[in-house]
């Protein structure tokens, strides 16, 4: 039998309420970020991959920690791989990039490396001295701990921030909706709040109306979890798939993809149903380990 959406949502509360809390000096979280762009010559898919880790400090006035390091581009199928071998294979590969040509419908181009880069690491005081992460707005590691664990008040609490438009601009219309969606998926996925207000976000998406459920997923990590998404559209035409995929036996997310629906702006020139945007989840809980600089 086929749950829906506000089923298997419930069911993941449950789990949430269940995951251990830990403790620690610091938020540490690891991410694997994918970006898929079109070949210039050739036209065949490729996957820019990078590793980002991030420190956030439990005491205020410290400071925010972060590393990253480039993967590489790689084709994204086998059939890339072979359409990029016909292309001489080659090491540095020129990519377009919809929207950053002078407007739109044009393009601009990005070369990618398909070898890793060097690691790097930086960091940079709190902003403000306290604040640690967004939610709508900046706020603080007390603002999160202290996030209430009632879906409606929850709800209530994030909406207040809600201006009628999207994360990235505010010149684009968002529907209070999708907003919710996309900024509880931060909350959820590597937010340092509390089991309870991990499910009480679950159990607030659970209520909203074109939630979409898909079983089956497997993330670009290979691993096997189940989708819920909404609609998000732009005012390019496109239309994206928001979801959030996580492991139903814990509970615990896995990844945040974009998934085509009608190709347009930053999607232009991919197939419905191509993933575009994944953040792989690969850990996150506190620790006391400082990060090395």
């Amino acid at each position: 039998m086929t749950l829906s959406a506000r089923e298997v949502l419930l069911a993941a509360a449950e789990k949430a309420d269940r995951q251990a809390e830990g403790s620690g000096d610091w938020w540490r979280s690891v991410t694997v970020s994918r970006n898929l762009y079109v070949a210039k010559a050739g036209g065949y898919l490729v996957m820019d991959r990078s590793r980002n880790e991030g420190w956030t400090p439990a005491a205020t006035g410290g400071e925010q920690w972060g590393g990253g390091q480039r993967l590489g581009a790689e084709p994204a199928t086998e059939a890339d791989r072979k359409a990029w071998e016909q292309a001489g294979a080659p090491s540095e590969i020129e990519v377009l990039v919809p929207g950053k040509g002078g407007g739109k419908g044009k393009y601009g181009a990005l070369t990618l490396s398909t070898s890793e880069g060097k690691a790097s690491m930086s960091h940079t005081p709190l902003v403000d001295g306290d604040k640690v992460f967004w939610l709508g707005k900046n706020v603080t590691m007390q603002d999160l701990r202290g996030l209430p664990d009632d879906p409606r008040k929850l709800k209530k609490w994030l909406m207040a921030s809600y201006a009628g438009h999207g994360t990235e601009s505010s010149s684009e219309e968002m529907s209070g909706d999708a907003w919710l969606f996309k900024v509880s998926v931060g909350l959820i996925m590597d937010m340092p709040v509390t089991p309870e207000v991990r499910g009480a976000a679950f159990r607030m998406l659970a209520d909203l109306d074109g939630v979409r459920v898909t079983e089956n997923v497997t993330d670009a990590e290979g691993r096997q979890g189940t989708a819920v998404s909404v609609e998000e559209r732009y005012e390019s035409g496109g239309v994206s798939e928001n979801r959030l995929v996580f492991d139903e036996t814990t509970g615990r997310a896995l990844a945040n993809e974009y998934v085509v629906v009608k190709p347009g702006g930053l999607q232009a020139g991919f197939a419905p149903g191509a993933v575009w945007n994944s953040t792989a989840l690969i850990e996150a809980g506190w620790t006391d380990d400082k990060p090395a600089s």
